[in-house]
Parts: structure tokens; sequence; C-alpha cells
């Protein structure tokens, strides 16, 4: 088994190897700064040029595009339809609605987009199915058919008993589920090569392996410092996923933890046996949840996301390889799939999740010319291009239905300072393990685990979805 911090999608892709943009090295003007190549400053530097083609954008990267999150995730291009109680709770009915319909459309967009540009990123529009797995989580997804009763949004879910689930994927473990079909896959590796190969095209000056150790706004505009350089721009697009800790002004405004995924080899005959050649994507009800997918070549893609909180902004080293945690991962892939006993496990590897409070993606105005996008709790594919293209309409000072998203600007909800964030976060992680644990082997939970799982609760900070 190879594990290191790429993973399959990468080699897959045939990235590795290839030659990186040339690095910063010199002191250069632009109308508007990216900083991070993952999805979202993707996005937004695409979004910039097609709205206004004659700016000057420069994006720049620590690492090479797309080799960090956006190129290692389990691929779930999702929409926002689950998110739509807590959309609710946040924004109201009609803001919640608008909120909804935005992520399909940017599900939507990213196939289009692929189908126009050429980009062979495995676009597959199949749906996502939520499992439950005890008793516990049977109706894990009432307040959603709820939400989507009382808002005449009809079509978004479809509640599926014991037949309905196993008729579709045949675990032992499933035992009813629901289905929402406004969602896809994607090869995220290639999708990330691609806009990267894109953007370029159009015009954006991409520097990578450029670490941005300064960022001022200065005179109007912003001045970056790079160890090659200085770049001074009228504004800035802040993109850098869990990194954003290193900005003084977002440090309150998320939290990195870790996900962790094996990959098998091809076992078409075993999914024939499962059922499983639809294409879902898939997810237990865990907060902590296991997620998992097939591929074009009949793999299964399996990953957990309860990793470790990252202490401060080093979001380097354990995030990407744990073997401790590679191993969980392994050993519930098999409860999971029994039949994948002696088959061979390929790839491992993992990655930082930058989680937003209210887990709901954020679009922050930090200062008057710098705008962050960021906490997508593990569900970044799907409205990173939304988020991408309101960042590109505030990076280019034009207001518009993307502006006017709820997520932009929305009343801020701090997480507390470290090092209280790292070490309540990791108390407060292992309690939220134990007591999923005890719900799925029909066990009731501790009084001091059920008290410190709801601490977030308290503190305003929702766990979940």
């Amino acid at each position: 088994m190879r594990h290191d911090a790429h993973g399959y999608w990468i080699e897959e892709a045939g990235l590795e190897g290839t030659p990186s943009l040339p690095a910063l090295t010199e002191d250069t003007v632009a109308d508007v700064l990216v900083v991070g190549g993952g999805y979202t400053g993707l996005w937004a530097a695409w979004w910039i040029k097609q709205e206004d083609p004659d700016a000057r954008v420069v994006l720049v990267e620590a690492d090479r595009c797309g080799f960090g999150p956006s190129g290692r995730n389990g691929g779930f291009v999702n929409s926002m339809g689950f998110s739509l109680p807590t959309l609710r709770r946040n924004f109201g009915d009609r803001a919640a609605i608008e909120m909804v319909h935005a992520g399909d459309d940017s599900v939507d967009a990213i196939g289009r987009w692929c189908d126009e540009q050429g980009v062979d990123a495995w676009f597959t529009r199949a749906g996502y199915l939520q499992a439950s797995t005890a008793p516990f989580f049977d109706h894990a997804w009432d307040p959603v058919a709820e939400a989507c009763a009382e808002l005449g949004e009809g079509g978004r879910i479809e509640v599926l008993d014991h037949e309905g689930i196993r008729a579709r994927c045949d675990s032992p473990l499933f035992r009813s589920a629901a289905f929402y079909p406004v969602a896809a896959t994607v090869q995220p590796a290639r999708l990330a090569a691609g806009l990267r190969e894109r953007i370029v095209e159009a015009g954006v000056d991409v520097h990578e392996h450029t670490r941005v150790d300064a960022l001022a706004e200065r005179d109007g505009g912003v001045v970056a410092t790079t160890p090659g350089g200085t770049v001074r721009a009228r504004s800035a697009v802040l993109a850098a996923g869990g990194s954003l800790l290193r900005f003084r002004p977002l440090r309150r405004s998320l939290t990195v933890t870790s996900s962790h995924m094996v990959i098998t080899e091809p076992v078409p005959d075993l999914l024939e046996q499962l059922g499983w050649t639809g294409g879902e994507c898939i997810t237990d009800s865990r907060h902590m949840v296991h997620y998992f997918r097939t591929t074009r070549d009949g793999r299964i893609a399996f990953g957990w996301g309860g990793g470790k909180i990252v202490r401060g902004a080093n979001v380097h080293g354990r995030a990407e390889i744990d073997p401790q945690l590679t191993e969980a991962v392994r050993a519930d892939l098999l409860r999971f799939f029994p039949g994948l006993e002696g088959r061979e496990i390929t790839h491992a590897w993992g990655g930082p999740i930058d989680v937003s409070p209210t887990h709901l993606p954020v679009v922050r105005s930090v200062g008057e010319r710098s705008f962050a996008g960021f906490g997508y709790t593990g569900h970044g594919v799907g409205p990173s291009q939304m988020v991408g293209r309101a960042l590109a309409s505030l990076a280019l000072d034009r207001r518009d239905s993307f502006t006017r998203l709820p997520i932009v600007d929305p009343p801020p909800v701090s997480v507390p300072p470290e090092p209280f964030r790292f070490a309540g976060g990791a108390i407060i992680r292992r309690a939220i393990i134990r007591k999923e644990m005890a719900e799925e082997q029909g066990r009731r939970p501790g009084p001091i685990t059920r008290i410190v799982s709801g601490i977030p609760e308290l503190l305003g900070i929702h766990v979940g979805r």
C-alpha cells in the first residue's frame, strides 16, 4: 500500500513529476491577487477573467495548484440541500431556499464547465445517499424532509426503506437512507488540473511554490510579501483553506481538522454483487462521517472525517499521513463491505479540512480590499464554484446575486483562541467519537460524554450537516 500526502487521485491524473509553474521571483503588480490554488482560488481566478478579460490576475500557491485538499478529497459534488435546516435557522426561510438553489446551480455549473471546456474530470451526476447504520440514525434526515415539505422543495429528498437502500448498495450495515438527487462525483485532481490549465490559458499569471508571508492593505490596495518578491494589487482573494489561520483577522473564524482515505484495487465483481453500479456517493449519518464512492475502473474510495484537530495554522504533517487513523479507516471499510477481505488496499492518504463554526461555507470581507472564502467543512467541491464566483465579484467591486448570498458576510461566529481551540477541540472530538460509537452499538453514551459532546452547540457552534 502506498501511504503518502498525495494519494490516489493525483497519481491517477498523471500529475506527479510534471513541471510546476515558476515561483514568483520579482515584484509585480496586479488588479487582483488570488492567494491559494485550490478550487476556491482557481474558480475565483476563472470568473474574474470571464467577467473582466482585461484584468491582470496573479495567483500564488504555496505548493502546487490542486495538490492540497482540492486534489485529495472524496470528490462529492453535493448541493446544500441537506443543510436546509441549518440555513433556515441561520438566515430564515427565504434566504435558505435561495442558498439551496444556488448550491444546485453550482453543481450544474461544474458539470457544464467540464463539458464546455473539454475537461474529463469524471463528472457523474448520480445523486448522494445518506445511510443509517444503527437505530439511533434511522431518522437523521427527518429535519431535512420536514423542511423541504414546509418550504415546497419537493423532489429534493427521497426516503428509502431497508429494501430501497440495499437495492442500491447492499452493505450489511445499511438499514435505511435518504437519497438526494442533486449531487455528482468527480475525480478531484483532474478537476483541479483542468481549472489550472484553463486559467493559465485565460491569461492568469500563476506562481506555484510561492508562500505569502504577510498581507496588508495599504494606499487603497493590497500588498502581499512572498520570499521572491511583493505583489501589489487593487484587491485580494484569500482562498488558502486551513492556511488562512495564518492571517490574524481570520484566526477566530475557523478550525482545522483532518480526514483520511483509502482506496481499493479494482473490484467490479464485488460492486456487481452489492448492486452498487449507479455511481452514487454515500455517507453514513454520523457527525464524524464515513464517506465512500466508486471510480470508473471499479474501485471503492472510502474515508472518515473524524481526523485529529490541527494545532494553530500548522496544516502540514499528521493531517496528511497518520498510520493509526489509516488503520482505523481500513477496518471501517471492511465493516461496511466485508467482501473486501483479502482484496488489496492500494493507497492511503489524508488532508486538512477547514471547518467553520456554522458548518456552512463563508465569504468574509477582511478589511476594505481583501475577501476570503473558507469553511467548507468537508463539503467544498460543489459550493466552491459558487464561492469563487462571489469572491470574483467582490474583488472586481461588483455587486450581484452572488455577493448578495446569505453566506457573504454573515453575522460572525467565533471559535475559541489557541490553545483552547486545539485542546478543547481535541477533547470534544474524542467525546463525539465515543458518543457515536455507543449509538452505533445500541448503547446509551455516558453522561460526561453527552455533556462534553454537546459543548459546541452551547457555544453557538454547529456540529453536523
